[in-house]
């Protein structure tokens, strides 16, 4: 059978859209003395086939089956490209034939994303907008490889699934289209056939770079090319900035709920750029930790059950208003860090979940494939597709948006396979353990990627367990990271300081057992979200005592954490003691500012980020065990600890912590050195509303032997209360 001539079944299938090679029928073909022409043109009544440029028809199209039209047009008039005109009893319209460009892709790249490789595998799979053969438009391509057909729709096509079948790139799975005219802000999805012939429910694009407000589920072309970046000089330093030794402290921040507008809408990317940024650099924050800004369809899970990993939610503004963002905090000296959920995805019907008609991103066995507790599915670390779409998904957030790190969420989860699951829930690997070997390989070799691709940047794991080399480099046999949450430290501290003081003599390990791993890992000190939710209350209702007492605790534990060994962060409210615990759906409750109690909790917060920039000793050796000294860690009876930190040949710091309400005077302290000892913090205060009680500026240093060393202080110990003293030399 000839070209000219379609079997029956053809002419279903290609009405249908489920042709299993559409462009070996649709387009123009050679046939004979000259040339067929068939299309795919929905609520046409009549198409006519004109050259690239002219205006008389060459041919009119008759229609085969449905929307399907066809036509022959001698050699004669075959010469030239040509473009098609449909019309029906609303009007004319003008379109080029995507069945007449061929393919984007090219061997290598399709060679390199079936290998896993391709790192930059964002750049080809998705919606890219370009010129392409002449043409300007959009260049669709996604990764089904159980599909039998697959079809685009969009608002473009009015959702018909036969306009624009896609054609398949042999073994790679790779499904591809060229739609000229096509631009940004067209909405789409893939209409994806299995194997067995069913239509499964209409997809987002695992690629998509921008999304439909929810709950409306649709993928939208952006066009990432245009924004003209202006932070190259913070880049450039940024290395530096993010160091081990530079001073970190983060404010984590719920887009949605930090403030909201009148009539209690979201703030947008843009707002927050006015509004958020000036606020943390007058606070003194180095660095914003946003919570998943990845597109998420619910928004009770906060952005961490995301369906679009390539897409910034569109509740706060485009790609543009993101990176615009991005680029302000950058101009403002202001680090930008991302939650990144690799650990899991949702089951919608419109994202992952049996997206091909298989379990393509996930095991499909339940003990491996999908998350108890969050009703969520794992990610299949050991497909090396899979892994590269996430390995590429982390370098895409650090390269496009220009981010200075990534917090990675749950990778306890990650690591064993026994993860919240009892017995015969899961499945041993292959030496009979409990380690998730592929989730293991995947993360190392996610850091090792990133690391590699963009100087300066950080990767930080949120990892619950004492699994060992978290922060360690691979080539030492860790897993990667920069940074690791101090989870213990978080648990164990506050649950000190939530007991009454008179029962603290109990739990006073709580408060030092932090020192005997502090320096295993290069650790952040968190009190995050999770801490002020799910009951918990916020962190001033959990301190004990009456109302003066609650803020002075609170305050002392502030200070005792801008002081201990790790970098910090805090979640947003808890600067200024909100009340209540925090609720996502409702701005922060900044009213509480007009209060004298709050304001002074965030004045103390605002010094202590300025007192922590600018005492080397307080962050230089972080992460190494010169860098702290106790003088005593053992006053239980009295619920003080005293310490040193230090900084190579900068000044030394003493601290001493007060966790009872019994002021204590004369209280003597050895120190390294003599001389004055100059008081630079003490949380009791009037400017921060305690009562005022301390050490005059400072205090001078006897040779008087104590706590082995050669030196001796005499102070005042104020009541619940953290005091800094700074050696001054002689």
């Amino acid at each position: 059978m000839s070209k000219k001539e379609l079997a029956a079944w053809e002419i279903d299938a290609l009405a249908a859209g489920r042709h299993p090679d559409p462009f070996s029928r649709l387009g123009r073909h050679a046939d004979g003395t000259g040339t067929v022409i068939r299309t795919i043109a929905p609520g046409a009544v009549d198409v006519k086939v004109y050259g690239k440029t002219g205006k008389t028809a060459l041919a009119t199209l008759k229609r085969l089956k449905g929307d399907l039209f066809e036509g022959h047009l001698p050699a004669s008039k075959a010469k030239t490209g040509y473009r098609l005109v449909g019309e029906n009893a609303g009007g004319t319209w003008d379109y080029l034939d995507p069945y007449s460009f061929g393919p984007v892709l090219g061997e290598i790249d399709l060679y390199l994303i079936g290998e896993g490789t391709h790192e930059k595998a964002y750049e080809c799979l998705g919606a890219h907008v370009m010129t392409h053969e002449g043409a300007k438009g959009t260049h669709f391509a996604v990764w089904a490889p159980n599909a039998k057909h697959v079809s685009l729709v969009g608002d473009f096509n009015h959702w018909n699934v036969a306009q624009h079948a896609m054609r398949p790139r042999g073994v790679s799975g790779i499904w591809e289209l060229f739609v000229p005219g096509v631009g940004d802000g067209a909405h789409y999805k893939f209409c994806i056939f299995g194997q067995d012939g069913k239509q499964l429910p209409l997809k987002a694009d695992p690629f998509a770079f921008g999304t439909e407000y929810r709950p409306n589920t649709a993928s939208v072309v952006r066009d990432l090319t245009s924004y003209e970046w202006s932070d190259a000089a913070w880049l450039a330093g940024r290395a530096e900035r993010q160091h081990r030794a530079a001073p970190i402290s983060v404010y984590e921040v719920h887009p949605g709920s930090w403030r909201r507008k009148d009539g209690n809408g979201y703030l947008s990317y843009r707002d927050l750029a006015a509004e958020l940024i000036p606020y943390v650099k007058d606070m003194g924050f180095t660095h914003i930790e946003l919570m998943p800004i990845s597109e998420y369809p619910f928004d009770g899970s906060w952005g961490y059950q995301p369906i679009g990993l390539y897409s910034p939610t569109r509740r706060f503004g485009t790609p543009a208003d993101f990176k615009a963002f991005v680029d302000a905090c950058h101009a403002a000296d202001i680090g930008v860090l991302l939650d990144w959920v690799p650990g899991h995805f949702p089951a919608d019907e419109h994202g992952l979940a049996h997206f091909d008609g298989t379990h393509l991103f996930n095991h499909a066995d339940p003990r491996k494939g999908y998350h108890p507790d969050w009703n969520t599915l794992i990610f299949n670390y050991g497909r090396r597709e899979v892994a590269n779409y996430l390995i590429s998904n982390a370098r895409f957030w650090l390269e496009e948006y220009h981010l200075d790190g990534l917090r990675v969420d749950a990778v306890a989860s990650m690591l064993y396979l026994d993860y919240s699951r009892e017995g015969g829930q899961w499945i041993p690997n292959q030496y009979g353990g409990n380690e998730n070997l592929e989730a293991i390989a995947f993360l190392k070799r996610m850091n090792e990627r990133v690391y590699a691709s963009q100087p300066g940047i950080m990767t930080i794991a949120e990892e619950s367990t004492a699994w060992p080399g978290v922060s360690t480099p691979t080539d030492a046999g860790g897993l990667g990271f920069g940074f690791k949450w101090n989870m213990g430290w978080m648990h164990d501290t506050l649950d000190y300081m939530s007991r009454d003081a008179v029962y603290r003599k109990h739990h006073h390990h709580q408060m030092t057992f932090g020192i005997d791993y502090a320096f295993s890992e290069n650790y952040v000190l968190p009190l995050s979200h999770d801490e002020v939710v799910h009951g918990k209350g916020s962190l001033i209702s959990r301190m004990p005592g009456d109302r003066w007492q609650q803020f002075a605790n609170l305050r002392a534990y502030f200070a005792f954490m801008w002081t201990h060994p790790g970098k910090k962060l805090l979640f947003m409210g808890g600067e200024f003691a909100q009340n209540d615990e925090w609720k996502a759906d409702f701005s922060l409750d900044w009213h509480l500012l007009d209060f004298s109690e709050h304001k002074n909790v965030q004045n103390l917060v605002r010094d202590l980020n300025a007192m922590y920039r600018n005492t080397p000793a307080l962050y230089l050796r972080d992460s190494e065990p010169a860098g702290f000294e106790w003088v005593e860690g053992g006053a239980s009876g009295d619920n003080v600890l005293m310490f040193l930190r230090r900084g190579g040949d900068y000044r030394p710091c003493l601290v001493v912590c007060n966790f009872s309400p019994i002021v204590r005077h004369n209280y003597k302290v050895g120190v390294p050195y003599g001389g004055r000892w100059a008081e630079i913090m003490n949380t009791d205060s009037h400017f921060y509303g305690g009562s005022g009680i301390g050490n005059n500026g400072g205090v001078h240093a006897e040779a008087k032997p104590w706590h082995i060393q050669p030196y001796s202080l005499s102070i005042t110990l104020p009541p619940l209360a953290t005091t800094v003293f700074r050696y001054e030399r002689g």
